[in-house]
């Protein structure tokens, strides 16, 4: 039996618990939609996910320019690009057309999205002058006229890939965490590094694709487990198969955490993206990752192992 747009939509949401409102009310909508379409002409989902790489890298060549006309052009085809992230799971769905190769993409694409977005603004900031700086100096002084230059890329460094990178993946580490209690291994998408490792020395040498896939996705995953000791203990002692009263004392003290995982993820980051280039303060998007975003992520880190070190002991 054929199922309507609000079934499908409804099968395309993992948890009410895990699940973005902008996300549930805006983007998934919209992504179906296009799912549908595409299904219809009979677009592969690798192709979708291929296209949003491309619309990534677009928007932020857009988001290197002052003007306003490319920066909402810049916000246009990053939220085209999200649309198209989107669509290619449901899509894949929709076909049965899951692959290897569509899941090496689909991790692949958010990362090309944000590395071109960041090298994009440093180009944009190196030659501006560094805020503040003139009203902190002397009338004539050589500081008033300070501009970012090189030193735009360490601020970069810190803010993309020593904070976004780490406040990402463990938001998505804790989503997974709370779709395998909630749901089971079939509901969820938790891994771990040894599983990994496993895969990769059971590949013939000559897949460098799955080998390199693999090796990298043993490395993320092991960094999770390396920052979430008290959970990695709790986990172990609780077993696959967990107590009820634990696993659900567990999902009660999860779920105030996923409001913090959401706004680590995609959508809040976007929107301070796009509020800072439009008014043409892109430091500030740095700024949110390196202070705003990042006390969020101490704080969900430091509630999460509580949670474990306390259920741990109850075991």
């Amino acid at each position: 039996m054929k199922k309507s747009f609000k079934e499908l939509l409804q099968l395309s949401i993992k948890s009410e618990d895990t699940e973005e409102w902008l996300d549930k009310v805006f983007t998934r909508p919209i992504g179906l939609f296009f799912a549908l379409i595409w299904q219809k002409l009979g677009v592969h989902p690798n192709a979708i996910t291929i296209l949003s790489i491309f619309l990534g890298m677009g928007a932020a060549w857009m988001f290197y320019y002052t003007d306003l006309t490319h920066n909402i052009y810049g916000v246009v085809l990053l939220m085209l690009a999200n649309f198209c992230d989107s669509t290619d799971g449901q899509l894949a769905r929709l076909t049965n057309k899951k692959s290897f190769v569509g899941r090496v993409l689909d991790g692949f694409a958010g990362d090309v999205w944000f590395f071109c977005i960041y090298a994009a603004l440093c180009l944009r900031l190196m030659p501006q002058e560094i805020p503040f700086i003139s009203a902190l100096s002397t009338l004539h002084s050589p500081l008033s006229t300070l501009t970012w230059g090189f030193w735009v890329w360490p601020l970069a460094y810190l803010a993309g890939i020593i904070c976004h990178t780490n406040q990402s993946s463990l938001a998505d580490y804790y989503r997974q965490i709370h779709l395998f209690f909630l749901k089971g291994k079939q509901g969820s998408e938790l891994d771990n590094s040894q599983q990994q490792l496993e895969t990769l020395k059971s590949l013939p040498r000559n897949n460098y694709l799955g080998r390199i896939f693999y090796y990298n996705y043993a490395r993320y995953c092991r960094s999770q487990e390396q920052r979430t000791p008290k959970f990695q203990d709790f986990f172990q002692a609780a077993g696959r198969q967990c107590p009820p009263t634990i696993r659900q004392k567990f999902l009660d003290g999860s779920r105030p955490l996923m409001k913090y995982t959401n706004i680590l993820t995609f959508n809040c980051r976007a929107i301070v993206l796009y509020v800072s280039c439009l008014l043409n303060i892109p430091y500030v998007f740095f700024l949110f990752d390196i202070t705003v975003f990042h006390i969020i992520y101490i704080y969900m880190h430091h509630k999460h192992e509580t949670l474990c070190q306390q259920l741990k002991n109850e075991i």
